[in-house]
């Protein structure tokens, strides 16, 4: 398989990380119902499930019966009911990464990854069937309301969120700039879940942004590169980026650009290609990750260019909201000895989606296989381990002096 046809596979956490640009709008118009029963037999089903003891008329005496018998005839919108027939179908599966995407949500989801949006600006995730914020994004109305990487949703707008989906948590906490949403949150170390306001915004994410920070107490500088996600444009915004760096470092003179910083915190992932295009800015050759499919066979996606960064001395920044493909960046860089991680331990998503776009302009995630590290290692439900364990709150700067990346 090459990057031409891996262009869809997608390694983000879930829907949920496009909460902030996000969510089921499906059933808007209370149409009058219908039910033109097709026909439909099992034999009609090109399927390898094999469905031999299922009686599919019962999906349609279903339908029939509701539309005779339901009180309130407003409720039956029929796109609606066979939307979330299909979603109930899809969740059945009990993973949260393999979802149906209604029209406007997978047209949302795109623009997401696109670094656009309305919303709250909060990456979020499925633990132990509760809905968990991964990571607020910096700057964004999440932020500044105070929601921090691990708080547990216990409600929204009153709503309590246990055993919900990440399209149903989608569904309730995204919406048009201007408006509120409540949630109740539970923060571990505190006695009780408290509830945030927050108002809505329009969300502008930059993939990537590059700065130069002096090491305090010494005439030593060093690169600080953020990647936020890895969505479509940030290929092209990684390319500039690192021309610019290029340009810069080669104007130093004094060589007081001691190193790189990698910061991946907060990235919850986006595309497979994206990991091994980073990925290869670094390497000089070499697997930068594994697939393995249902029947444990492995294909290695292998550095696919010449990088411009592959001599500087550099540490990554990862945390909680370190997820799927930044896991996969910071973890071959670990696992190649090429650098070493600082700050805590990442969100541990290993499964790949396959993005499909089905008639009508909805969408289908479906996992089909997990992602291993070069050296075969899993990594999912775990995370990686930092090499310096590093408080969030502490500056970078005083990372740089405990570790001398020179």
């Amino acid at each position: 398989m090459n990057l031409t046809i891996i262009r869809n596979l997608l390694l983000v956490l879930g829907l949920g990380v496009v909460v902030f640009g996000a969510g089921y709008r499906m059933g808007e118009n209370n149409s009058h119902f219908s039910y033109n029963l097709p026909t439909f037999s099992n034999t009609s089903v090109p399927s390898t499930i094999n469905s031999d003891n299922i009686d599919f008329s019962l999906f349609w005496d279903v339908w029939k019966r509701l539309g005779d018998d339901y009180i309130n005839k407003k409720a039956l919108d029929p796109k609606k009911m066979f939307y979330g027939a299909i979603s109930g179908m899809v969740s059945s599966l009990d993973d949260p990464y393999t979802a149906f995407l209604p029209p406007l949500e997978n047209k949302d989801s795109k623009d997401s990854l696109a670094g656009h949006f309305e919303g709250i600006g909060a990456q979020l995730g499925v633990k132990d069937k509760k809905i968990i914020v991964v990571a607020p994004l910096s700057g964004t109305p999440a932020d500044k309301a105070g929601l921090k990487s691990g708080d547990f949703i216990v409600k929204v707008d009153g709503k309590e969120t246990y055993n919900w989906s990440l399209p149903e948590a989608v569904t309730h906490i995204r919406g048009e700039k201007g408006t509120k949403v409540v949630l109740n949150i539970f923060r571990d170390g505190e006695n009780k879940a408290r509830d945030i306001s927050i108002v809505r915004d329009t969300i502008n994410v930059p993939s990537v942004e590059w700065d130069v920070k002096s090491v305090s107490n010494s005439a030593n500088k060093v690169v600080y590169l953020k990647l936020s996600q890895f969505g479509g444009s940030t290929n092209d915004g990684w390319t500039k980026a690192v021309s610019e760096i290029d340009d810069y470092i080669a104007t130093d003179s004094g060589k007081r650009v001691k190193g790189l910083v990698l910061d991946l915190r907060n990235n919850p992932g986006g595309y497979l290609n994206g990991a091994v295009f980073i990925g290869s800015e670094f390497l000089k050759s070499g697997a930068v990750v594994l697939q393995e499919d249902a029947n444990g066979s492995r294909q290695a996606f292998n550095v696919n260019r010449t990088g411009d960064l592959l001599n500087i001395p550099m540490m990554v920044l990862v945390d909680g909201g370190s997820a799927s493909a930044s896991e996969i960046v910071a973890g071959v860089l670990q696992d190649r000895g090429r650098a070493k991680l600082v700050g805590e331990t990442t969100y541990g998503k290993g499964t790949i989606q396959d993005v499909q776009d089905l008639p009508g302009g909805a969408g289908l995630h479906i996992t089909v296989a997990k992602w291993l590290l070069p050296s075969g290692k899993w990594i999912n439900g775990k995370g990686l381990t930092p090499d310096f364990v590093v408080a969030l709150d502490e500056r970078i700067v005083r990372m740089l002096e405990e570790l001398d990346i020179s």
